[in-house]
């Protein structure tokens, strides 16, 4: 008997009984509040949900996006391009509704871990270890968030959040929430540091998690391990016959572990699904078989199967020398393989695995990796606290197998994932596409020196010392001053941001091959940048039209859902008439045409509508800002 259930059952009986005595709209409202509340889950996260900046902001005004051309990068010609998105990643989120919704493929976020230690800012303001509601507001914050990435994500998808002890068990709970708990894919253990401090006389902590949720189990394709082109089997049978004889050609690398090994004719290997002998010498030099060999016997697949398969170069040799069925060349490992090896030595890619399939250990990267990383880039130690190792997102990202993946990153730091997307891209080949958002915020430390070096503001007494109060309440006061705001707005002091000064330098590095000190890091990359800040306009303008504001905006939206840019050449934007006569009318210009957009206002006639027809035209999506127009009676 569930008794929490009959006693809320009674108090809604005895509410439903007050809700006939008392009819006014005061005690109705408090009735069905009382009521929410009672009937509110009983089993999971409950926490105090808390509103920030940008809800507050939504109710007057719609976020758009603008484009800051000088930080445009353009290294491949024909190129798609990816984007850094600058602001509340909260508003960035909102925009990519309208643009990404069911396409992003790969999700990887490394949020804030809510340890107390100046890492957490909610609406602005730190929150410490002394916040009541320090758990109830990054549980809101995530939770808004999280909603917006299941939304984005294809059906195909998969999102690798990093956490670690701080928030672990309550992201797990949200993500079965939001994601679905039969989506649940891995708790993955990272070793991030081989030792602790040995000035700590604590347990050493040396492992963070990636948690990992699919956004559907039945289109999703599994993880895997790395491709491994040097010392991974690769198809090597072919048949003469359809006897369940098989003869293996020479030349062909195998996966035996020992560099050189003979299997003596008459060796027999049996399992409980197959039986086979060796007729003739296996022999194996420096892991290449060196001649011709058959075998015989009871295979698990069936002679016309296996004639089959070795005609279509499907099989290869286990290391129990086993004659095996693959489907695809080269065979990728499993992530189980992958995960259970010892040590880093790749001559040892293949000793005998251990029972743990789920930790990463340093050679998946390390903390110390990250800010080496990031000292290559700009020679200065500690420039971002705690940022992710390369190695460690191209793992991750290679081990969805989407080579034409489009990559999130909403919580993009210093700048670590679109590095490994382009670095991957240049490796293998890919088509990967980055969006990445990151705010531009500028940390305490920095803000401190840059008020004190204009001599607005004394430097900070030592801690608990009687003039700090004093001190903290000057410097809360002048942070709510005109005078802040108008200093936080100016260029000089917006370089020292996140984003100015480590994220767009670092991935400008990247494509470049050119540091920003002038002195060469690289060959460079071919990719393309496209660098939006987020904005906003009035819901209710006085003196224009929203939609000739919003029509300001609509070039970055589909630059963004597309990859492209809006050149207005080969991509061509129509939101007027005037437009149409310039591009479509023009025979000069109307040739040049590979994709046109089109103001669904405009009205044509049957000639200009055979014109357009002819260019494949596409209407601009009503999604962008169709439903703000409806709300504004345009």
């Amino acid at each position: 008997m569930n008794l929490s259930q009959i006693k809320r059952q009674r108090m809604l009986d005895f509410l439903e009984t007050l809700r006939k005595e008392h009819t006014d709209d005061d005690s109705i409202r408090a009735f069905t509040e009382i009521e929410n509340h009672i009937r509110d889950k009983k089993y999971g996260l409950v926490w105090e949900e808390h509103e920030e900046v940008v809800d507050v902001k939504l109710r007057t005004h719609i976020p758009v996006f603008a484009e800051d051309t000088e930080k445009k990068i353009t290294a491949s010609e024909n190129g798609k391009y990816n984007f850094i998105l600058e602001g509340d990643n909260l508003q960035s989120l909102y925009l990519l509704q309208k643009t990404h919704k069911r396409l992003i493929d790969v999700i990887y976020i490394d949020p804030p871990y809510n340890t107390g230690n100046e890492d957490f800012f909610y609406n602005d303001n730190m929150v410490g270890t002394e916040d009541t509601f320090r758990h109830s507001k990054w549980l809101s914050f995530m939770k808004r968030r999280l909603e917006i990435a299941y939304d984005l994500l294809s059906s195909r998808g998969v999102i690798f959040m990093s956490i670690d002890d701080n928030e672990m068990a309550p992201l797990k709970m949200l993500c079965d929430e939001i994601f679905n708990a039969k989506n649940f894919v891995a708790q993955l253990v990272w070793e991030k540091k081989k030792k602790g401090s040995f000035l700590s006389n604590q347990i050493t902590n040396i492992k963070e998690y990636v948690l990992v949720y699919c956004k559907d189990k039945d289109d999703f394709a599994g993880l895997i391990g790395e491709i491994n082109t040097e010392t991974e089997t690769y198809p090597c049978i072919n048949a003469s016959n359809r006897r369940s004889i098989c003869k293996v050609s020479k030349g062909i690398k195998s996966n035996y572990r020992e560099k050189n090994y003979v299997v003596p004719a008459g060796t027999v290997i049996s399992d409980s699904t197959m039986n086979i002998k060796y007729i003739t010498d296996l022999v194996i030099e420096n892991g290449v078989v060196t001649q011709d060999f058959e075998v015989e016997g009871n295979w698990r697949y069936k002679s016309d199967a296996m004639y089959e398969y070795s005609i279509n170069q499907e099989l290869y040799i286990t290391n129990a020398l086993y004659i095996r069925r693959i489907v695809s060349t080269p065979r990728y490992k499993t992530m189980k393989d992958l995960l259970s090896r010892v040590g880093n030595d790749e001559n040892n890619a293949y000793d005998t695995p251990i029972n743990v399939n789920n930790l990463f250990d340093s050679g998946w990267g390390s903390n110390e990796d990250a800010d080496n990383e990031l000292i290559d880039f700009f020679g200065t130690e500690r420039i971002f606290s705690y940022p992710k190792p390369v190695k460690l997102i191209k793992k991750l990202i290679c081990s969805t197998r989407m080579d034409d993946a489009i990559v999130l990153d909403f919580f993009a730091g210093s700048g670590t994932t679109s590095q490994a997307v382009l670095e991957l891209n240049a490796e293998d080949g890919g088509k990967r596409e980055f969006i990445i958002c990151t705010n531009n915020e500028v940390t305490d430390k920095k803000k401190l020196s840059y008020f004190e070096e204009k001599g607005i503001i004394d430097a900070p007494p030592r801690k608990g010392t009687k003039k700090e109060p004093e001190w903290k309440e000057k410097w809360t006061a002048f942070k709510t001053s005109d005078d802040y705001h108008t200093a936080i707005a100016t260029d000089e002091y917006q370089a020292l941001g996140i984003c100015h000064s480590v994220t767009y330098p670092r991935i400008k590095t990247v494509i470049t091959g050119i540091r920003t000190d002038g002195t060469k890091y690289s060959e460079g990359i071919s990719a393309n940048l496209k660098y939006y800040k987020c904005d906003w306009t009035p819901r209710k303008p006085e003196d224009y039209l929203l939609s000739n504001a919003l029509c300001l905006h609509i070039k970055e939206m589909i630059e963004l859902q597309n990859s492209i840019e809006v050149d207005n050449v080969k991509n061509v934007l129509i939101l007027n008439k005037k437009d149409f006569r310039k591009y479509v009318l023009n025979d000069e210009a109307y040739t040049q045409i590979e994709n046109i957009w089109v103001n669904q206002n405009i009205i044509f006639n049957s000639e200009e509508m055979e014109r357009l027809n002819a260019l494949d035209f596409k209407y601009i999506p009503r999604e962008f800002f169709g439903q703000e127009l409806r709300e504004a009676a345009e």
